[in-house]
């Protein structure tokens, strides 16, 4: 590990074109993707990864394999022999397809330069140009409304379409319990009620609800039953230097039924990104575009991230930092009057679990139906416990039996 990498070193002590690599190697890294890489090897890694994902997907057969169990003719004949055993049978889908390649957009700071590296690499693939079908930016209602701008005039003004998704269901609505189950044994039940505080569990309901619906819509509205041979690839942020949780999670090309996740940038380091973004960010001393977009290779800037260091697209309050509502309210008064309406709303409702981002009062029974299925929090890299001890609360959730330990596992291995 070069010494550039180190989380604590300020940024202007950097060494622009010297390689680095992670200390150590990620969990799911392949033998290629944990190298010591310049920022220009870096990309071109980035690049490699985007064609093979592109290539893979779009072109042969779909094919899988179907398995049961045969009784053995070997059985009776030789001593030892198992009564049963398990055959595979290759099944063909047709051809591959893909549906089409959209990048995901927040306006952080990682995705910013993901989004300005695909957009780059689209003009240098015109062979796979007609696959991109634009960006999206999934609005989940709580956003800072100048992140929210951002997003909406940035996008457009670097040449690309804007895909802006809205869960079903509105944040609020969640929190007062009136989004209700629609099937299964608990059909009209609250999957939840109050804030949802600090824990993997409200975090991987409230995500579920608010970001990944709106993508599995949009992927269900491209290849409806098809998914094991038509794909819609999402191209986000996420990198194995963001945090531990990604780390040990995030992978090149993960796929995930008819949805092929891709994660061009997974193996740059904080001090890639923090180059990229000198080298492509203007810094003249000129009056500048809007989010600096100066130019047709301009990187550009949402202001929310260096106030916040976020990019300021949800507010659900799960992991809310110590007094981050008042530090919204400094930066973004309106996103922090929204919040404190919220607030009333919930308390006028009579529910006990009513004040942002903190824990629900002990015993408090918030948890829903959602439960027993959870999701990845691939757009979440940075919601983790703040302070010590603060993920106690689905352990609280256990022992006291609302959850069973089955549902503590399943969430605790889904969320990490």
């Amino acid at each position: 590990m070069s010494s550039r990498n180190k989380r604590a070193q300020a940024a202007e002590d950097m060494f622009p074109g010297m390689p680095d690599i992670l200390g150590k190697r990620p969990p799911k890294a392949t033998e290629n993707s944990w190298a010591s890489r310049t920022l220009d090897e870096a990309i071109e890694r980035s690049y490699e990864l985007l064609d093979q994902a592109i290539v893979r997907f779009s072109t042969g057969d779909a094919t899988s394999s179907r398995k049961k169990w045969i009784n053995n003719p070997d059985y009776f004949r030789k001593r030892g022999a198992p009564r049963k055993i398990q055959i595979s049978t290759p099944i063909n889908y047709g051809p591959s397809e893909l549906a089409g390649i959209f990048g995901l957009y927040s306006g952080g700071r990682d995705s910013v330069n993901t989004m300005h590296l695909l957009r780059k690499y689209m003009k240098d693939r015109p062979l796979f140009r007609h696959f991109f079908c634009g960006i999206v930016h999934v609005n989940t209602g709580t956003a800072i409304a100048e992140t929210t701008q951002h997003v909406r005039e940035a996008v457009p003004a670097w040449g690309m379409k804007l895909h802006e998704l809205h869960p079903k269901a509105q944040y609020l609505d969640l929190v007062l319990g009136n989004v209700r189950a629609t099937v299964g044994p608990n059909i009209g039940r609250s999957v939840w009620l109050g804030f949802p505080g600090p824990g993997k569990l409200p975090h991987n309901v409230f995500y579920r609800r608010l970001k990944d619906e709106p993508l599995q819509r949009l992927r269900a509205s491209l290849v409806g039953q098809e998914g094991i041979r038509r794909k819609v690839m999402y191209i986000g942020g996420m990198r194995w230097d963001e945090s531990d949780k990604r780390f040990r999670t995030a992978e090149e090309i993960d796929v995930d039924g008819g949805i092929v996740w891709v994660s061009p940038v997974v193996h740059w380091t904080n001090a890639h990104m923090r180059e990229y973004r000198t080298r492509y960010r203007c810094e003249k001393a000129h009056k500048h575009q809007p989010h600096r977009l100066c130019g047709d290779e301009a990187l550009p800037a949402n202001p929310v991230t260096d106030n916040l260091h976020m990019s300021g697209d949800c507010a659900c309050g799960a992991y809310a930092k110590k007094d981050e509502k008042e530090e919204r309210r400094f930066f973004y008064p309106q996103n922090a009057e929204l919040i404190d309406l919220w607030e009333k709303t919930v308390r006028d409702a009579g529910i006990a679990a009513n004040v942002w981002g903190q824990a629900p009062p002990k015993g408090f029974a918030q948890a829903g139906v959602d439960q027993p299925t959870s999701v990845i929090e691939r757009l979440c890299s940075n919601c983790k416990p703040p302070i010590p001890g603060q993920d106690d609360l689905i352990d609280q959730w256990r022992d006291t039996g609302l959850i069973t330990p089955e549902q503590h596992a399943a969430f605790t291995r889904s969320a990490a």
